[in-house]
């Protein structure tokens, strides 16, 4: 396998002065002493004229000589090489490629929409023109078939253990395994992963709607349990004060029905309404 090397082209501005004076010599020739071999020096000259080229910052020109590789020419310029030389222009700029929301399936089955966005740039360019047909489509179908694999790696979500790493929830670990993948998938064809990260990411919509339920009603019973777990402590701390102090001499089943008072008060859902008890304690 060959490996990408300089190629230090000629000025063009040289080579401009000598085809324009090659061209003039010609011209006069034919003019003045009207003999036909000064047509070579201009058939020469026009020969020549293919071989002028630009190169723009951060750009590179791949040089081929019937099938033979003979460089790389990264300086900024105008240039002139070899007229028969084949030229093929290759960007060194980073890119940005944000690919289409695929439908694939997660770890568990579940049917996810997800997208991905990915920062690039070529920093060999004998491998991104010679060792893949075409460097640009090869990125887009690396980059969606490295989404497919993560997202069979991962679940989109996981409402039983918030330990397990997801979709969702592990950004910085995903993103990481994703520019890993895509770093191994793009290197044959010289290809500089700089940033890879998730762009979208969804549950398809045919059980978006079941999944948002569910995801609501695990919300709903963590904030119970929350709510559940202070109202305890609440109606702890309160029968302890009112112990400590000597309030009120409570018996087990008053303590009971005070523990059961309390905790419709303070778990409930809505604002309770208070009953004055003009009674005694026991009426």
């Amino acid at each position: 396998m060959k490996n990408e090397k300089d190629f230090s082209p000629i000025s063009g501005y040289v080579m401009l002065v000598i085809i324009f004076l090659t061209f003039c010599f010609s011209l006069f020739g034919l003019i003045a002493m009207r003999h036909p071999i000064f047509v070579f020096p201009l058939v020469f000259a026009l020969i020549l004229i293919p071989g002028f080229f630009f190169i723009n910052p951060n750009s590179s020109v791949v040089l081929v000589l019937f099938g033979d590789y003979k460089g790389t020419a990264k300086s900024n310029g105008f240039f002139w090489v070899n007229p028969f030389f084949a030229k093929k222009a290759i960007s060194l700029r980073a890119r940005n490629f944000d690919s289409e929301k695929i439908k694939v399936n997660d770890k568990v089955g579940n049917p996810i929409q997800i997208g991905v966005i990915l920062v690039w740039q070529v920093k060999d360019t004998f491998k991104a023109a010679f060792e893949v047909d075409n460097y640009e489509n090869f990125v887009r179908i690396q980059s969606d078939s490295a989404v497919r694999t993560l997202a069979g790696e991962f679940a989109y979500d996981n409402f039983d253990s918030e330990e397990e790493l997801t979709l969702r929830s592990g950004h910085t670990e995903v993103n990481h395994a994703l520019e890993e993948n895509l770093r191994k998938r793009l290197e044959i064809a010289g290809i500089h992963v700089i940033e890879a990260r998730i762009g979208y990411l969804a549950y398809a919509p045919e059980i978006a709607g079941a999944m948002l339920r569910r995801q609501q009603a695990t919300a709903v019973v963590a904030a119970r349990h929350k709510i559940v777990e202070g109202a305890v402590s609440m109606v702890h701390m309160a029968l302890e004060q009112l112990s400590k102090h000597n309030i009120v001499d409570l018996d087990e089943e008053r303590k009971a029905a005070m523990v059961s008072n309390l905790m419709v008060v303070l778990c409930a859902d809505k604002d309770v309404s208070p009953v004055v008890n003009t009674g005694t304690l026991h009426n």
